[in-house]
């Protein structure tokens, strides 16, 4: 559990880097900022080994969750909608968290733009594509994203598929055939690839995944103005907690379907 979380405030928004990477506690913390805060806020985080459902997604039509078990990989829910996704210490996590702005559409993907835009200066070419997901040379895929919208606000949260293990993201993902599925949103397959194969691939530097969160998350704080720092309140740590307990580690919210 971590005690705090630091936070540098730009001119347009928090920008929040985790320094835990429990998923029940950063997914109570994306809850958090979406309902008891009214700021913009960009919270970027790394999970431990775990699937992450849609919220109106059947887990067992999405994963395998003998394999999960046997390989101590959690199962969650998320309170976003979309497809089914793995983290693991090689994938980056970003979330843009705001008020809905009057006359202006809560379901475009500009908020992809400060992603591309740093990828781009890493050298790494991406494209957003149909889904308001990321592309790579137009053939791999290398971030999702989902989305939520409610009271006012909205978020946007995706993944950055840097070094993550794909052989155990395909054995998650596939769960057995021979279950009956349930009635829910299924997930869309589409082929993907880790960044760091991609720049092995092209003779280009290929940064540890520390190393690489690190870079990408500089090069997005540089692109906002200001950088004074601050931390976390102790109750709003407390708030976070309670429904990572509540929520997020309750099997009844996580195996609602």
């Amino acid at each position: 559990m971590p005690c705090r979380t630091l936070l540098l405030i730009s001119q347009l928004m928090i920008i929040i880097q985790s320094q835990s990477t429990s998923p029940t506690f950063n997914l109570a913390a994306e809850e958090f900022f979406f309902s008891e805060r009214q700021d913009d806020v960009l919270f970027l985080y790394v999970n431990e080994p775990s699937v992450i459902i849609g919220c109106n997604q059947a887990v067992r039509n999405e994963v395998d969750v003998e394999f999960c078990k046997e390989n101590n990989i959690q199962v969650m829910r998320r309170m976003s909608g979309g497809g089914a996704v793995f983290h693991d210490l090689g994938n980056l996590n970003f979330s843009f968290i705001s008020n809905k702005i009057e006359g202006k559409s809560s379901l475009n993907d500009n908020f992809l733009k400060p992603i591309v835009d740093v990828l781009t200066a890493l050298g790494i070419p991406v494209e957003i594509g149909k889904r308001k997901d990321l592309w790579l040379q137009k053939e791999y895929k290398i971030s999702g994203t989902a989305s939520h919208v409610a009271r006012n606000r909205e978020l946007h949260h995706g993944t950055l598929l840097y070094d993550t293990d794909l052989k155990i993201l395909e054995n998650v993902l596939s769960p057995k055939q021979e279950l009956t599925r349930i009635k829910a949103i299924a997930s869309v397959p589409s082929p993907v690839k880790n960044i760091r194969s991609y720049l092995a691939g092209n003779n280009l530097s290929e940064p540890i995944s520390v190393e690489f969160f690190s870079q990408f998350t500089q090069k997005l704080i540089d692109s906002y103005i200001s950088k004074t720092v601050s931390f976390f309140l102790k109750e709003d740590i407390s708030h976070i907690q309670e429904l990572q307990i509540n929520k997020y580690e309750s099997a009844e919210w996580t195996f609602k379907k």
